[in-house]
């Protein structure tokens, strides 16, 4: 009998892969290269240099690859798969006096390290249309959402549910227990705009879609022992005829403490409307802050507003922001490819710890271009270029310049 064991393990590795590729474990699975390379470079304007610090200017210079694993699910009514990340970031320009974008961690003397890495897996187990995540991921939710605005991701340690068993509704459900930000390889306790630290972020929510171009979405976050968040929004879309329609996204949220952290009193509503014709959109925005607080996120995550743009989010406590935006296809002018965008968003009613009331003000222009096809398809470059004024922050100037190549390996 003992003579037959070594035969059992390599039968069961057999039938196992059999059952894998049957599955699409394998032929489903995909392996991508995203490269980034950004030149960051921003000018605080007032004299002195930022309130912060004293520097006169962040400028740095970076190269970045992403590698993303994802596999298919194996075969009967529960499927498992496995999803891995590994991501890199290497310094190709600093110095200790222009350190500080948030690209790269900083070493003891403030200075930016020369190469940075991180590496995550997942498991998922599928059911139906139902799916659950745990491990290393990013994702975007109303109320807590990954931030990805410099070389590297921010990545969450969570498990996460998505069901959309009945037809047109979503549930979404999950638990954080820890975070990594952009400039980081280390994963550090959850922390709140308000103060404190947190073991934990737990959220739920719901999208329905009324239409095929018009959704509500409810969700209830929460921050262990600092903060609950409740948000509802509606996204839709009204169609005049092939080359017009008008897009509105309202939204509605309002925050309050938990347990015995201080008061917390802030509610915000933001409303975005977009008339497009042809390759040319027009949009207008209005946001709102109300109560004694600015609004709810987890450091290191974007907040989810109507006038959150390039640096500023004109979210402080009873703060009121306009938005102007105009966006241009320049497909339709014999360009395929190339796209411009260029806003205006003002803020007043700032109500400031020192007393008295703030404004400020950020003015955007965007300038991309996606190669269509060939070998370098998909891959961009886009310029960004950014004008901050405020009678209670840092005045900025600032330019990033992405070049970002997707590449699928299978």
């Amino acid at each position: 009998m003992r003579a037959h064991w070594p035969v059992v393990p390599a039968v069961l590795c057999l039938t196992f892969a059999a059952d894998l590729r049957a599955a699409g474990f394998l032929e489903d699975s995909r392996a991508t290269v995203d490269f980034r390379n950004l030149y960051f470079d921003r000018d605080f304007r007032q004299p002195g240099g930022s309130q912060a610090t004293g520097q006169s200017q962040a400028r740095e210079w970076g190269q970045a690859a992403v590698l993303t694993l994802q596999s298919g699910f194996t075969q009967g009514v529960l499927g498992l798969g496995f999803d891995a990340v590994a991501m890199t970031g290497l310094k190709l320009d600093s110095s200790p006096e222009r350190a500080g974008t948030g690209m790269f961690p900083a070493e003891r003397d403030g200075s930016s390290v020369g190469e940075f890495s991180r590496l995550g897996a997942s498991v998922k187990l599928k059911y139906s249309n139902s799916l659950v995540r745990s491990g290393v991921m990013a994702f975007r939710k109303p109320v807590l959402q990954s931030a990805d605005s410099r070389l590297l991701p921010g990545l969450f340690k969570a498990t996460t549910l998505e069901s959309s068993e009945l037809a047109g509704l979503t549930l979404q459900a999950a638990r954080v227990t820890q975070a990594m930000g952009l400039d980081s390889s280390d994963w550090e306790r959850l922390s709140s705009r308000y103060g404190g630290r947190s073991d934990a972020f737990t959220l739920y929510g719901a999208d329905y879609a009324l239409t095929d171009k018009s959704q509500v979405r409810a969700y209830y976050g929460k921050l262990d022992g600092i903060y609950q968040h409740m948000l509802a929004n509606y996204v839709g879309r009204l169609d005049f005829s092939t080359n017009r329609h008008v897009s509105l996204d309202l939204r509605w949220s309002k925050a309050a403490e938990v347990e015995d952290f201080r008061d917390i009193d802030n509610r915000a509503f933001g409303a975005l409307v977009g008339y497009r014709q042809k390759n040319q959109t027009l949009s207008v925005g209005y946001q709102k802050m109300s109560g004694r607080d600015a609004y709810p996120y987890v450091n290191g995550t974007d907040p989810y507003l109507v006038n959150f743009v390039q640096i500023l989010q004109f979210s402080n406590a009873g703060e009121r922001s306009w938005q102007l935006r105009y966006d241009l296809d320049l497909a339709a002018w014999g360009v395929p490819g190339l796209s411009f965008m260029s806003r205006y968003v003002r803020g007043d009613q700032v109500q400031l710890s020192s007393g008295g009331g703030g404004r400020e003000w950020e003015r955007n222009s965007e300038l991309t271009y996606v190669i269509q096809g060939g070998p370098w398809k998909n891959a961009s470059v886009k310029w960004r270029n950014a004008t901050v004024r405020s009678t209670f922050g840092n005045d900025i100037d600032e330019n990033r310049l992405v070049i970002s190549y997707p590449l699928s390996l299978f």
